[in-house]
């Protein structure tokens, strides 16, 4: 297994006031590599199968080659013989939501009904426990904002104010499942998605363009990197294309000539 980008539990351990506000999504690869690797000559013999063209002995080269020879000609359904598994984890419920919309793929997410926030190692504690919330990182969220009532706020007061509101429900017996309903779509959720190399592809056409969300396409531009180094011939037809007004890169896939 490859180890996360950063260490879940010290996330989850760390309660000051940084470790509630979150500006960037990780990620964790839990197929591991020698799997991923092994994928690839799975492909070529399957490739090789519709051309009756195995002849010679088929290694991680020969495999790389291969497959970019698929992609070339339009012949994805043969990349389909694979899997990546992936975690993500300090994204928000905004992440799952569009995450979810991709139908290829299999999802395990963390649920809001059955996850008592306000439940810690020894038991409930609703005065001390913290939610964890996803910002913009291109934002101040420490700048106060005029609402129509008069009052001013910060973004990160808002999303405190959804906490305390939580914990007043908690409080009031409220069940998880109910006070769930105030909880924001900053709110931190971990998902687990699977998904063949060809379904990948098109996560990462879509998500690591221009028009795609800050968040995921933050996530999804680092794990697309990653994956090119684990993958060869894979993804090589995705390039860095600039970055965005917010200095956050993205990325097109080449047209094949």
């Amino acid at each position: 297994m490859n180890n996360p980008q950063n260490s879940l539990s010290e996330m989850l351990l760390d309660k000051d006031s940084d470790a509630k506000f979150k500006k960037e999504g990780l990620f964790e690869i839990l197929t591991p590599e020698e799997e991923l690797k092994s994928q690839l000559l799975r492909i070529e013999k399957a490739g090789r199968t519709c051309y009756k063209s195995e002849k010679k002995e088929i290694t991680e080269e020969t495999a790389a080659n291969f497959v970019r020879m698929l992609i070339k000609r339009g012949h994805e359904s043969v990349i389909e013989h694979s899997y990546m598994t992936v975690k993500f984890f300090n994204v928000s419920r905004g992440f799952t939501h569009e995450m979810v919309r991709h139908r290829l793929c299999a999802f395990s997410q963390e649920s809001t009904r059955f996850v008592d926030y306000a439940k810690g190692g020894t038991g409930p504690d609703l005065d001390k426990f913290q939610c964890k919330f996803i910002v913009p990182p291109h934002k101040n969220i420490d700048e106060e904002i005029e609402l129509e009532d008069g009052r001013k706020m910060s973004f990160k007061a808002m999303l405190e104010e959804c906490e305390k509101f939580y914990r007043a429900l908690r409080k009031h017996n409220w069940l998880p499942e109910d006070a769930r309903q105030i909880l924001p779509t900053a709110i931190s959720s971990d998902i687990v998605v699977s998904a063949n190399l060809r379904e990948w592809r098109h996560i990462f056409k879509m998500r690591t363009d221009l028009p795609a969300h800050w968040e995921i396409r933050g996530v999804m531009v680092k794990l697309l990197e990653k994956a090119q180094q684990l993958l060869p011939g894979i993804f090589d037809d995705f390039v860095a294309a600039g970055v965005d007004n917010n200095g956050l890169k993205y990325y097109k896939q080449k047209i094949q000539e």
